[in-house]
Formats: C-alpha cells, sequence, structure tokens
C-alpha cells in the first residue's frame, strides 16, 4: 500500500480572488499541499475559463468556486465572514481595485487581524508603472527575459509557458509560507514584472556589457534527428564531452578539444552538430548516448512524459494531473482530490457554512450577486 502523501497545509485555509494565471498558480501549490482554497469569482467566471481554458483546469484543482458580485454590500457581509475563518487572502487585481471593492488588507484585517494577505500584480503597487497594462510577454521583456538567446545561432525566443505568471506565482507562494512561518499579519506585494527581472538578472547579471552568449553552449542544445524528432544534448562537463567525442570521429577537432575552444569555434560546432545528429535517427541515437553516458533527452509533451514508466513509479501523475514535485520522508508531495469545480458549483455548501439560511441565499441569487453551480 502506498504511504499517506505529504501534506502539511492540512487545516489551512485560502481565500483566492486572484484569476487568469498567477495567482491561482501559487493558491494551486497550497491547495495540492492540503490547504482549503476557496475561489472567489465573479458571476460570470475567471476569465481564465475562456481565455486559457486547459491552464484553468489544471490550476484550479483541488479547489472550491464561490460565483460572488463583489461589488454589491450583500457581498461584503460574505467576505467578511469567509476572511475571518481564513490564514490567507491572495488577489490579483490592479493597483486600486481590491480597495474600491473593499477587500483591501486594511479592511479585512478588521475583520481578522492575523491575515496574510498576498497582492500579484503586473507592476507592484507603487511605482510610475503600477497602473500599467500587461501579461506576462510584457513582463518578461522589459525584464531583459528576451534579450538573449536560447540556443546557440537562434535568435531570442518567448517560452512555450508563462514564464513570469508561473514564477511570479511561484515567489508568491514562497513569500506566503515564509509569512505564514513568521506567525503574525503580513500584506505582500508582488510584482509579476520583479519576478521577471529577478529571474533574468540571476540568470545574466546586471553587467550591461555581459556577453549576449556567456550563458550558452553548443554542445547543450536542441538537434533534429534523421526522422524529424528533436532530441536535445547536455553536456557541460568535460568528461561527458569525451564521452561524446568518443562516439562521433568528426568531433577529433583541435578547435574542439577544450570548452573555451569549443565556445570560441561554436558557431562551426554547432552546424557540425546538426549536421551529424540529422545522420542517424532519435532511436539510434538514444540508444548510442545511454551506452556512452551522455546526457541527452527527447523533446516530448507533457502527455507523452506522462507515460513515462520513470514517472510512474515516482507517482507523478494522479487523476490526469501533474503533481507537485517534492518528496517528503518517503511520501510523496500533494494528493489531487478533485478537478477543477464548475462556476460556482460550491457558492451554495460555502453560503450555508457561514450561516446564510436559504432565504438569503436565494435572494442574492435572484439579485444575480450569486451563481450556483
Amino acid at each position: 500500500m502506498a504511504a499517506e502523501p505529504w501534506l502539511p497545509l492540512r487545516g489551512v485555509r485560502v481565500v483566492d480572488f486572484s484569476m487568469f494565471v498567477p495567482g491561482p498558480f501559487a493558491t494551486a501549490i497550497f491547495a495540492d499541499l492540503g490547504a482549503e482554497v476557496i475561489k472567489v469569482e465573479p458571476p460570470r467566471g475567471d476569465p481564465g475559463r475562456c481565455y486559457v481554458p486547459v491552464q484553468f483546469d489544471t490550476e484550479n484543482r483541488n479547489k472550491r468556486s464561490l460565483a460572488l458580485d463583489l461589488k454589491s454590500s450583500p457581498s461584503r457581509d460574505v467576505v467578511e465572514k469567509l476572511v475571518k475563518k481564513a490564514h490567507i487572502v491572495i488577489e490579483g487585481f490592479r493597483p486600486g481595485i481590491a480597495r474600491r471593492l473593499g477587500i483591501d488588507y486594511e479592511r479585512l484585517r478588521t475583520h481578522n487581524p492575523e491575515i496574510i494577505y498576498c497582492s500579484i500584480s503586473g507592476y507592484g503597487q507603487t511605482g510610475p508603472w503600477r497602473e500599467r497594462p500587461g501579461h506576462d510577454v510584457n513582463y518578461v521583456a522589459a525584464a531583459g527575459g528576451l534579450a538573449f538567446p536560447g540556443q546557440w545561432l537562434k535568435p531570442p525566443a518567448r517560452s512555450s509557458y508563462p514564464v513570469a505568471d508561473m514564477g511570479g506565482g511561484a515567489f508568491a507562494a514562497i513569500a506566503v509560507l515564509a509569512a505564514l512561518h513568521e506567525g503574525r499579519s503580513a500584506y505582500l506585494d508582488l510584482s509579476l514584472f520583479e519576478a521577471a527581472f529577478f529571474m533574468a538578472a540571476m540568470r545574466h547579471s546586471l553587467d550591461p556589457n555581459v556577453d549576449p552568449r556567456a550563458h550558452l553552449f553548443p554542445v547543450n542544445d536542441v538537434f533534429e534527428t534523421a526522422d524529424g524528432k528533436r532530441l536535445t544534448l547536455g553536456i557541460l562537463e568535460e568528461h561527458f564531452w569525451q564521452n561524446f567525442a568518443g562516439i562521433v570521429p568528426e568531433l577529433a577537432d583541435e578547435r574542439f578539444a577544450t570548452d573555451q575552444k569549443r565556445r570560441m569555434n561554436g558557431d562551426a560546432l554547432s552546424k557540425l552538430l546538426q549536421k551529424i545528429f540529422l545522420s542517424r535517427t532519435a532511436e539510434d541515437w538514444i540508444r548510442l548516448l545511454e551506452e556512452n553516458d551522455v546526457p541527452f533527452d527527447l523533446c516530448l509533451k507533457p502527455g507523452e512524459a506522462a507515460q513515462l514508466e520513470h514517472l510512474r513509479q515516482r507517482q507523478a501523475v494522479e487523476r490526469g494531473y501533474a503533481k507537485f514535485p517534492v518528496w517528503a520522508d518517503g511520501r510523496r508531495g500533494g494528493r489531487i482530490r478533485s478537478g477543477p469545480p464548475k462556476l460556482g458549483e460550491h457558492s451554495r455548501e460555502i453560503l450555508v457554512e457561514l450561516g446564510f439560511n436559504d432565504a438569503e441565499i436565494a435572494a442574492m441569487v435572484k439579485d444575480g450577486l450569486l451563481v450556483l453551480g
């Protein structure tokens, strides 16, 4: 029998006013680790349900949905009662909107002096860009994340996943848990732009004259094989180069004898490697590279990776979702208890838990303030 999962956040209650990607990504981590997350979304629903439905599904598993019009006075009573029982509040509005809705930190702290409140916004709550609109690609570009290439001989390109949104969500989760550890109320102001800036600066430094290819290695790249598949080569250390060069005679060239020379002659080496990899199928390369202890991997889709025996043995997938990627003392972190909620699926049960009666709930539904799923 499998060991019980590691759920260190059991008993923690989170009220999540955020939408789209960053906040829901942070609260998905909390929910996976056992926290109760109540997703408060407008009667029309989180726009992510329409714009990014696949990611909406993955980021909102394990949550309950309360569809509530926050602009109405009766809704404030609901929010106050929710917050009184909560440990954490997350919001992702542009600066000033939470205050207009009556769900800002100062107001909610009067109902729960211990609340940890995290505001996630594009550019932060202060500064000349605070009201500027934006999405992931804007933050990453302004932060320097699109200034440098990710591959030798290739121009800078955008990642397929939202670096600022998901990275910012992860930083939000870290900050909230740090505040929870500190054991007192806190207001956390997270800028997605600064999250992207932090990662870009950690990778490339703040030197304006940095070599745009200083982080690249011509033998740490992606190459196409004879059968049209893409294979990654991950050579950094010298012994891996020696292993690889031992099975590829064309690399016995003085221009590639050391790491410094391989970088100096990187364009020629990259072009040669492209030609070499096109000479065999992916299956042939996999066999050769495995036999000779060379770091490699095929480029797979997440759905293909989910079928790997390695991930099966690591219990990385449950109910069609990837699980929190950490084990603790022999127990897999996280549990997938449910899929994403329908809009307002839990509205009634949440309001009943808060002490509202059927007549009050019916009145809110009639007035268009509440949606029952």
